[in-house]
């Protein structure tokens, strides 16, 4: 499956930004899909996590409250809405799938990538 991530820009903080990630190539609705993201400096790290079937997901304790991951099978897309956003979450955020036996919040456990798309968050 190819995917690619779109939706990032500039925000100021307290604001919202929705990302989204377009997958092609595969029966979508097989795959976990995840969000990771990557500050410079700093290693990739887990955002959120929702299952194939988008009956379970999981999130980082940093966006808990604050991000909701979702998806469309039937469209293709999977979804990252992000409020109340902060200056610590800018990074470049990378959509990821994979067909794990169970949801994983294990970068080097997805198997498919996006291409990153840059989100910046001003003070």
């Amino acid at each position: 499956v190819q995917l690619q991530a779109s939706g990032g820009g500039l925000v100021q903080a307290g604001g919202s930004l929705r990302l989204s990630c377009a997958a092609s190539g595969g029966t979508f609705s097989r795959y976990h899909m995840g969000w990771f993201r990557q500050a410079p400096g700093k290693e990739r790290e887990f955002v959120a996590a929702i299952s194939s079937g988008a009956i379970t997901t999981n999130y980082a304790d940093s966006v808990k409250g604050r991000f909701t991951i979702s998806r469309d099978n039937a469209k293709n897309m999977g979804y990252l809405q992000m409020n109340s956003l902060k200056p610590e979450d800018t990074a470049v955020y990378y959509c990821a799938a994979d067909r794990t036996r169970t949801l994983t919040a294990q970068w080097r456990e997805y198997g498919y990538w996006g291409q990153g798309t840059q989100v910046t968050v001003s003070s």
